[in-house]
């Protein structure tokens, strides 16, 4: 095996009895590999989470009379569960449905072929949604109602008015809030290895029960989530910056009239 210059830099680092300043760094190689199963995670609940969450606001504000009271039951439901035990009965409970419609239907669902990453994405977006689509229904309702009418005075249907002018312009009110979200929910899927998947935060403890350096292990593996969601906090800062909407009063202040 060659020696990478990685490994002589861990060379440099003082190796301790009680606490090992060098396990800190030289398995942090091996947990960012994992680091694509983890925004995998993050980045198929958050799409999936999303499109849940604009169905359940949606329902909410509407007041649908079938939809709204299984909206109510499930947001009710997830938001006062824990996220574990949501991705337990995820990981249980989809297998079981699997297998009662192969016995109803005689269909062929073969369940040892689905990852388990699948049940921490489908327990995830769920979780996600039940609390997004508050923050999508108070930003859908902060939406200037001139516009709406003035679209649908238009001629605009119900589903053109949400995509044209009520989703943007929501969208600028809910962005801040919703990239918190994705920033929790990327700390969260730590708890996927709950349900066999291998992420940054398995690995760590796979290399703490290799060498019982859990406390340097665990620290690296706090650094990376560090790293990560700064740089998602950034990410959010940018898109802010490209949806803001310029004051047109403004312009005309700096700009003067013209004379």
């Amino acid at each position: 095996m060659n020696v990478t210059w990685y490994d002589n830099l861990m060379q440099l680092i003082p190796d301790g009895q009680l606490f090992s300043l060098r396990s800190v760094f030289d398995g942090i190689p091996r947990i960012i590999g994992q680091l694509p199963t983890t925004l995998g995670l993050t980045i198929g609940g958050a799409v999936l989470g999303l499109v849940l969450a604009l169905i359940f606001a949606i329902v909410k504000i509407n007041r649908t009379r079938i939809l709204y009271p299984i909206q109510a039951f499930f947001v009710s439901f997830l938001r006062g569960t824990p996220v574990l035990v949501q991705l337990m009965l995820t990981f249980y409970g989809i297998p079981l449905i699997l297998k009662a419609l192969n016995q109803r239907f005689g269909t062929a669902f073969n369940i040892n072929d689905i990852p388990a990453a699948a049940f921490a994405i489908v327990a995830f977006a769920f979780n996600e949604a039940a609390y997004a689509s508050e923050t999508i229904r108070a930003a859908i309702l902060s939406v200037d109602p001139g516009e709406v009418e003035a679209a649908r005075s238009l001629g605009m249907t119900n589903t053109q008015v949400y995509r044209r002018v009520i989703i943007p312009n929501a969208a600028v009110v809910a962005t801040p809030t919703l990239i918190n979200s994705l920033i929790g929910l990327t700390k969260g899927t730590s708890l996927a290895f709950s349900a066999g998947v291998v992420e940054v935060f398995a690995e760590a403890r796979i290399l703490g029960g290799a060498d019982y350096r859990y406390f340097e292990r665990f620290i690296s593996v706090a650094l990376v989530y560090w790293v990560v969601s700064v740089v998602i906090e950034q990410f959010g800062r940018w898109v802010e910056k490209r949806m803001s909407i310029e004051n047109p009063t403004e312009n005309r202040s700096e700009g003067g009239f013209g004379l």
